[in-house]
């Protein structure tokens, strides 16, 4: 099993169940204990779970978003084919706001050589932009959320209300054709719609499990969406739905 595999399963496994000792999730994963102890010390280090001896309990209540640094580990591959699809949709020239998230990230990483103005509304995606030659490169105000660094608050609203842009590029928590765009956090869900209200095409960027979630803030419907990229694997009941509603669907 991979360590980006292994470290989301002991994530959920101890969120689940509350805490649980090495020697079960050494049998839950198929590692040494050695290795499940290196592995605990990685997710304590992340907050995810904290260390006692023998075990660990979590610190992610059940609905709750695990960090960014283990959410990154998920699935990079996917992402980066999503980022690199989301992309080749905008048109050089074009202004563009991007959103916060690991799969945004990436988009941002396949937009650095484009001849484009971007807006991106975190840290991790500015920073990945900056020193871009040919890109034009947008800050808004903002408070950075902790481990996130998406930009978030009074001051990135009123950014996004002053500015007209051609394309949203949107991340989200869940998806789907009844519930809609979700996220976990209330703020970030009003910066995503502030977002979206400021654009005149909505692209939403999502891996295969964002199709199976539904998060606690609802962010817009699925009518509100013209594109969503995503991967093969993506449920295709989920994405026939969006489809039927409107939204054009490209997997990679």
């Amino acid at each position: 099993m991979a360590s980006a595999e292994r470290l989301r399963l002991i994530t959920e496994a101890v969120r689940e169940a509350g805490q649980l000792s090495v020697a079960e999730l050494a049998g839950l994963t198929g590692a040494s204990e050695m290795t499940i102890r290196r592995d605990l010390e990685v997710l304590a280090d992340q907050g995810v779970l904290e260390r006692y001896r023998g075990g660990a309990s979590s610190l992610l209540l059940r609905g709750e978003e695990p960090p960014f640094g283990l959410r990154e580990l998920e699935r990079p591959d996917a992402k980066r084919r999503i980022g690199a699809e989301a992309a080749s949709l905008i048109a050089d020239g074009e202004s563009v706001v991007l959103d916060s998230g690991t799969t945004c990230l990436e988009v941002a990483r396949a937009l650095a050589d484009r001849r484009l103005t971007v807006m991106p509304l975190s840290l991790h995606a500015a920073n990945a932009l900056t020193g871009a030659p040919r890109l034009k490169l947008l800050l808004p105000g903002g408070e950075p959320r902790p481990g996130e660094l998406a930009l978030t608050g009074p001051l990135a609203e009123a950014s996004l209300a002053a500015l007209r842009f051609d394309t949203a590029v949107i991340g989200c928590c869940g998806l789907n054709a009844a519930d809609g765009l979700t996220a976990y956090d209330l703020a970030d869900a009003a910066v995503k719609r502030a977002a979206i209200a400021s654009a005149r095409r909505v692209v939403a960027v999502a891996d295969a499990a964002k199709f199976s979630r539904t998060a606690l803030a609802f962010v817009a419907p699925a009518s509100a969406l013209d594109a969503v990229v995503t991967e093969e694997g993506a449920p295709g009941e989920e994405t026939g739905a969006l489809a039927a509603a409107g939204v054009a669907v490209r997997k990679v």
